[in-house]
């Protein structure tokens, strides 16, 4: 059994650590909007604030626009309701001169780009279905568009699944895009796959990408297409989708090769989140998209899979920070 790596005592009780999440000063409830988010951010929270004495916590970027007189910020303020949001904290801390958590924000982009992670999954013989990205502003023709009977269109910077939506030909393929191009997002549309989504949460150890055991979304229907209100438990599942340990030995072997060849073009980063379609029936596997500094609750993928190697959810948290102060020479290998 692989162990938790540990904060030293001196970390714990001198380091000035700064969170800062959308709802990191909300009592947990579920959220109008954001659904669980709002619990996840609280459960963080609580759990920073036994690992570190002299935790700050903040749930804006304003935070960062002046020297917030800290050791170490761990920037959990992905959807910030603008364009490219994911890379603002970073540059903020950079231009502080903050050490901070996570990917650079190059890497942030790179990542949140779905249309640049399949171009560099195409390089390094990682399969993923053809595709298309269509910017906001850039003309919405056909002649790029993926031959297919159905299409799945969705904002190329979104994550769960925000803005998705299917169509079955090209003007239902071009109001979808359009509507994206509308809230000021570029749009990216590829062939809808049967199957369920592998993810493959990665975390770094000793200096190194480990990978933990995979989580299958197992869908009931294998042509559902997974909303974002479903994954915010803004509506009910209804039993669509369950997420369990992902058992495919055979696909397993590959599909982990697979995570580490493309793991390797983000390094370092601390942890994320790697996403394959399966399909049961085939055996196909293709990628769909890479999440860096994603969801750590623990009713979701990393926090189930962390039991899975007998870790507690407060392991896992203590584990990604650790080793990330580690990288950044503020703690002790």
């Amino acid at each position: 059994m692989t162990a938790p790596i540990r904060l030293t005592p001196e970390v714990r009780r001198d380091l000035k650590l700064l969170f800062i999440a959308k709802h990191a000063l909300g009592d947990g409830s579920l959220h109008s909007a954001d659904g669980n988010h709002s619990p996840y951010h609280h459960e963080m929270r609580t759990i920073l604030e036994g690992l570190f004495d002299k935790l700050q916590v903040a749930n804006s970027y304003e935070a960062l626009f002046t020297d917030p007189h800290v050791d170490f910020v761990w920037p959990m303020l992905n959807r910030g309701g603008f364009f490219n949001s994911e890379m603002l904290c970073p540059l903020l801390c950079e231009r502080l001169r903050v050490p901070y958590l996570g990917a650079n924000p190059i890497l942030r982009g790179l990542a949140d780009d779905k249309h640049l992670t399949k171009l560099e999954a195409r390089a390094r013989g990682v399969p993923t279905c053809d595709w298309a990205v269509y910017r906001a502003g850039a003309p919405v023709t056909p002649e790029r568009c993926p031959k297919a009977d159905r299409y799945v269109i969705k904002p190329n910077n979104s994550s769960a699944s925000w803005g998705i939506g299917d169509a079955s030909d090209w003007e239902g393929v071009r109001t979808a895009m359009l509507g994206i191009h509308a809230e000021g997002y570029d749009a990216i549309v590829e062939p809808f796959m049967n199957g369920s989504d592998v993810e493959v949460p990665v975390i770094t150890m000793h200096g190194e990408p480990f990978v933990m055991p995979p989580m299958l979304f197992k869908q009931a229907d294998p042509s559902h297409l997974r909303t974002h209100a479903e994954k915010r438990d803004l509506v009910a599942r209804e039993d669509k989708y369950t997420l369990v340990p992902f058992e495919a030995d055979k696909a397993w072997d590959e599909i982990r090769r697979l995570t580490l060849a493309l793991a390797d073009v983000f390094r370092p980063f601390d942890f994320g989140r790697f996403e394959f379609r399966f399909n049961e029936e085939t055996g196909e596997i293709n990628l769909l998209e890479v999440n860096l500094q994603c969801n750590l609750w623990s009713q979701k993928v990393y926090g189930r899979s962390a039991v899975l190697m007998g870790w507690s959810q407060e392991d896992l948290i203590e584990t990604i920070v650790a080793e990330s102060l580690t990288r950044r020479g503020l703690m002790p290998q």
